[in-house]
């Protein structure tokens, strides 16, 4: 085991352990937000509750069996409608998906009843307008999976986001004083080098599917180094005693 060093989580000062720890908290509570969206989004492409390989291909590289549109009707949307209304919109896709009968034959209404309410130009999330009936044509052909322009938008997200959230979670973590140098080092830059590997897979997966499982290699990955981080970090604040230089302030919290 590494020795203690001078400036560790051990020896601070109730005050800034309760900052360290309130941020701590509250990432973990987005962490377990974000899996729940992940959940919600990918877990459902195939239909069935659970992330699993299918449901990382279909999001990226698409299932090219049949089309975007009833694909969602299939997974994530399902619940969106009712049996009679998404057979009636499936019926209507494999009869060529025309305006024609997009209004002949009353799938306008089920749209504008089921789909229309969130997939409009003013609900300010990042779904297709439904209102114009280019966008649900787009999505009544074979389904390619998430488009290259998404797929930038998203990355560069991801790409800030995440890292900012590891860089501070890595930095309280680095005053750990009960951990080795090289497995503390290897934690640390663990989270940053499969971030990398991770927004790469996807672009992976939408040119070649079988690239579907470095996406759960590398998102088991920072899962378990931030889970790594955060409960050693929390051990070191609350649990594990240790006198320090900075002891004397916590003779002045008391």
């Amino acid at each position: 085991m590494a020795s203690p060093h001078n400036l560790n989580l051990a020896s601070q000062g109730t005050s800034l352990k309760a900052l360290f720890s309130g941020y701590l908290m509250v990432v973990a509570v987005g962490y377990l937000m974000a899996l729940v969206q992940i959940q919600m989004t990918h877990g459902l492409a195939d239909g069935k509750l659970g992330l699993s390989v299918d449901d990382i291909v279909y999001s990226y590289y698409g299932n090219r069996n049949n089309s975007l549109l009833e694909n969602k009707l299939h997974g994530s949307m399902k619940p969106m409608a009712s049996d009679e209304d998404r057979a009636a919109i499936i019926t209507w896709i494999h009869q060529g998906a025309t305006e024609e009968s997009f209004e002949a034959t009353g799938i306008k209404q089920i749209f504008e009843a089921n789909c229309i309410p969130c997939h409009n130009a003013d609900s300010g999330m990042p779904i297709p307008d439904y209102t114009e009936f280019k966008n649900i044509k787009e999505r009544a052909l074979v389904d390619t999976g998430a488009s290259f322009s998404s797929l930038a938008r998203v990355s560069h997200i991801h790409l800030f986001g995440i890292a900012f959230i590891f860089m501070f979670v890595g930095l309280i973590f680095s005053l750990a004083a009960g951990v080795p140098k090289a497995l503390k080092v290897g934690v640390i830059i663990t989270p940053y080098a499969f971030l990398i590997v991770d927004i790469t897979s996807w672009w992976l997966t939408k040119l070649n599917p079988n690239f579907a499982y470095l996406v759960i290699i590398a998102g088991g990955a920072m899962a378990f180094s931030f889970a790594f981080m955060w409960c050693v970090s929390m051990y070191e604040m609350w649990i594990l005693p240790r006198k320090g230089p900075d002891s004397r302030d916590a003779l002045l919290d008391e």
